[in-house]
C-alpha cells in the first residue's frame, strides 16, 4: 500500500524504558569502518572489509549480515564463502525460491551455517534462531531499519544487542555517524500511515461482497471506521464501485466487473467469479516482473532475476545465483533455462531500484551535523573533539571526517546543508557541461527537485536532459547549447505550481508506468492468477498497458501528430488518481520538496 501521509506521529522515544534499552544496545555497539575511505570504496578497500567480517565470523558463532540489494547480497556471499568456506554461508533474498530460502533458516537455525547475507527478507518475524552478531554493510538508509536489524542479535533473557556497522564510503561514514548520533538522542523515523489507498480499497471490497452481500451505505461507513480511510469521500466511494461494476475498457472488452451495484435499491453484489479472484488475485506486494532460474536437467526452480536482467541476457552468460555459478542456456516467456557452470567465473547479477532512499529524518540528522561541525572547522582539534563526543568510533576515523568536509568548506566557503544548498555546474573531461546540486534531503526528495527540473529544462531548451538523483544531491548532464545564469536555476520552479509540474514530468517517466501496473492488479482489474495459473508478468504489463491507452490515449499518443500540445490532461479515474498519488508520494515526497521550495523563495 501507498499512498500520501495525512496523518503522522512525530516519533520521538521520551519513554524511560526506551532510553534505557538504547542505551544499553549502544554499550555494545561498534564501528567496522575501512581505512582510507574515499568517495567508492575501492577493490583493496573491499578485500579489507571481507578479512575483517570473516574474522569477526569466525569469532562468533552464528552471524546475519544485512546488506541494501540483492546484487550485493550474491557478491558479498560469493567472496565471504573464499575465506570462511562455501559450506558455512549464504544468501537469502526475495529472487531465491521459497525452497532455498526456507534451507538457509533451517541450516543457521540448526548452527550448521556460521553466516547469512540477507536484505529485508530476514528483518521481520521469522524464527531464526539464536543470533550473537549483526553486521551491517552500508548504511541501511534509516534509523529504524538499523536498530530492526541489529535487533535481531541478542534475542534471548539477559542478553543485548551487538551489532557492526560498515562505512564504506566518506559520506557513508558521515551518515553512520549521524545515525549513532539519533539513536542517542532517542530519535526514529517518523511512521507514516497510507490515507486511504484506492486500489487497496476495491480489492477489499470485492472480497466483502464475495463474502456476503452489502447495503452501499452500510459499506461505506465500515470502510469509513478504518483509520486509513477516515477521510474517503463518497465521490471516491462511488467512483471505485462504478470501475467494479462496469470495469475498465481494453482492446478485449471491458476488464475488472466484478460487483453488480443496484443503484436503485443500493445494494451490492458479488458476480460469478468474484471469490476466487479475490482469493487467488489479492495482496498488496506487487508482482516484479521476475524471470524463473530452471535448471536443467531437472527443470528444478533455484531462483528468479530481474526480467530486465533477463532479456538483456544471452545464451552462454555465466552469473551467480544462490552461491552457484549458472550457464545461460535459453532465455525464453517468464524463465530462463540454466545448467550448472561448474564454479566457471560468474557475472554477479544486476537489479534496478532496489536500494532504499534515506529516510527525511535521517536526512535531517545529516544536515544538522554538517551545520554542527561547519561552525567548527576553523579550529578542526575543536571540530575533531565534538565529533568524538557524539558517537563511539576510532579517532582516525573523525580526523579523515573533519578533513573531508575541510576540504569541502576550502573548496567552496560552504558545506550543503538543508538550510544552505549549493548549485555547482562544471565541464567534465569529454567537453560536457554538467549541473550538480548538493542537497543532503535525501533521494526522495532531490528526484521529484531532479525530475521537475529536467521538465523545465526540456520546455525552455527543447532538449531532453540525462538526470540522475541520489540522497546527497542530483545531477543534471548539459548540452552546449543550453546557456543560461546558474542563479536563473533557482527561480526555474515556484512552490505554487511546482505540484502541477512535477505532476507532468512523472507522467512518461517508468515510475508512473510501473506503479500503473502494480495498482490495477492490487484493484484486480488485472488479474495474478486465471484458470488456476499464474498470469505471467509479463503479460500483466501488456494488460495493464492496454487499459492505460484507453484510458489515457494521450500519454500515448505519438508526438509527430501533434494532437496534445502542451500540459497533459489527467483523466479523472481513480486508479489513475491514486497512481499519480502514489508516485508523488512513495517513489519521491511532494510535501517535502514544496517546502523546500518555499524556504528558498522565503530565502530561508
Amino acid at each position: 500500500m501507498a499512498s500520501h501521509p495525512r496523518s503522522k506521529r512525530h516519533a520521538h522515544c521520551r519513554a524511560d524504558g526506551i532510553r534505557k534499552t538504547l542505551a544499553a544496545f549502544l554499550t555494545c555497539l561498534d564501528h567496522l569502518l575501512c581505512s582510507g575511505l574515499s568517495a567508492i570504496c575501492s577493490n583493496e578497500q573491499w578485500k579489507e572489509v571481507y578479512e575483517q567480517i570473516g574474522d569477526m565470523i569466525q569469532k562468533h558463532r552464528s552471524t546475519l549480515i544485512f546488506v541494501n540489494t540483492r546484487r550485493l547480497s550474491e557478491r558479498v556471499t560469493h567472496n565471504l564463502s573464499e575465506i570462511i568456506g562455501e559450506e558455512h554461508i549464504t544468501s537469502h533474498h526475495g529472487s531465491l525460491s521459497k525452497k532455498s530460502r526456507l534451507s538457509a533458516e533451517r541450516r543457521l537455525k540448526a548452527g550448521t551455517l556460521k553466516a547469512v547475507v540477507a536484505t529485508a527478507s530476514l528483518e521481520l518475524g521469522i524464527d531464526i534462531g539464536y543470533i550473537d552478531l549483526v553486521i551491517q554493510i552500508g548504511s541501511p538508509r534509516s534509523i529504524a531499519t538499523f536498530l530492526q536489524r541489529i535487533g535481531r542479535s541478542g534475542h534471548a533473557l539477559g542478553t543485548i544487542p551487538k551489532g557492526r556497522l560498515v562505512a564504506l564510503t566518506r559520506d557513508e561514514l558521515l551518515e553512520a555517524i549521524d545515525l549513532m548520533c539519533a539513536i542517542r538522542a532517542g530519535r526514529l523515523d517518523q511512521t507514516v500511515i497510507p490515507d486511504g489507498p484506492l486500489d487497496i480499497l476495491a480489492q477489499q471490497m470485492v472480497a466483502m461482497c464475495a463474502a456476503e452481500e452489502w447495503e452501499e451505505k452500510a459499506l461505506f461507513d465500515l470502510v469509513k471506521k478504518s483509520y486509513p480511510y477516515q477521510h474517503l469521500s463518497k465521490t471516491n466511494f462511488e467512483a471505485l464501485l462504478t470501475m467494479l461494476s462496469e470495469g475498465l475498457p481494453s482492446s478485449n472488452g471491458r476488464s475488472g466487473a466484478h460487483l453488480y451495484w443496484d443503484r436503485i435499491q443500493g445494494r451490492l453484489k458479488a458476480r460469478r467469479g468474484a471469490r476466487i479472484v479475490a482469493s487467488t488475485s489479492g495482496g498488496a506486494i506487487p508482482d516484479l516482473a521476475d524471470y524463473k532460474v530452471v535448471a536443467e536437467p531437472d527443470q528444478v526452480k533455484v531462483g528468479t532475476v530481474d526480467e530486465d536482467f533477463a532479456v538483456e541476457s544471452l545464451a552462454g552468460d555465466v552469473f551467480l545465483l544462490g552461491n552457484t555459478s549458472w550457464r545461460i542456456q535459453q532465455v525464453g516467456s517468464g524463465e530462463v533455462i540454466v545448467k550448472d557452470a561448474h564454479g566457471a567465473a560468474p557475472t554477479i547479477p544486476f537489479w534496478r531500484g532496489e536500494a532504499p532512499s534515506r529516510t527525511l529524518e535521517l536526512s535531517q540528522e545529516v544536515s544538522k551535523l554538517r551545520e554542527a561541525l561547519d561552525h567548527r572547522l576553523d579550529q578542526p582539534e575543536v571540530a575533531l573533539d565534538w565529533l568524538m563526543q557524539q558517537a563511539t568510533f576510532s579517532e582516525t576515523k573523525g580526523k579523515e571526517m573533519v578533513d573531508y568536509l575541510s576540504a569541502q568548506k576550502a573548496a567552496v566557503g560552504m558545506i550543503p546543508t538543508a538550510r544552505h544548498l549549493l548549485f555547482e555546474r562544471f565541464f567534465d573531461e569529454s567537453g560536457g557541461m554538467q549541473m550538480v546540486l548538493h542537497s543532503p534531503m535525501g533521494g526522495r526528495v532531490n528526484r521529484a527537485y531532479g525530475l521537475a527540473l529536467r521538465k523545465r529544462f526540456c520546455r525552455r531548451f527543447d532538449f531532453e536532459l540525462q538526470a540522475s538523483a541520489d540522497d546527497n544531491g542530483l545531477v543534471l548532464s548539459l548540452g552546449p547549447q543550453q546557456g543560461f545564469a546558474l542563479e536563473e536555476v533557482v527561480k526555474m520552479i515556484r512552490p505554487e505550481g511546482a505540484r502541477a509540474v512535477l505532476e507532468q514530468a512523472l507522467l512518461p517517466s517508468p515510475f508512473f508506468t510501473n506503479r500503473w501496473r502494480w495498482n490495477t492488479t492490487r484493484a484486480l482489474v488485472v488479474l495474478r492468477q486465471r484458470g488456476g495459473k499464474r498470469v505471467p508478468p509479463p503479460l500483466q504489463r501488456f494488460r495493464a498497458d492496454d487499459l492505460l491507452t484507453n484510458l489515457f490515449p494521450a500519454l500515448r499518443a505519438c508526438p509527430d501528430n501533434g494532437m496534445y500540445v502542451g500540459n497533459l490532461e489527467i483523466p479523472d479515474h481513480p486508479l489513475l488518481r491514486q497512481t499519480v498519488d502514489d508516485v508523488l508520494h512513495e517513489a519521491m515526497d511532494v510535501e517535502a520538496w514544496v517546502h523546500l521550495l518555499e524556504d528558498i523563495e522565503s530565502k530561508e
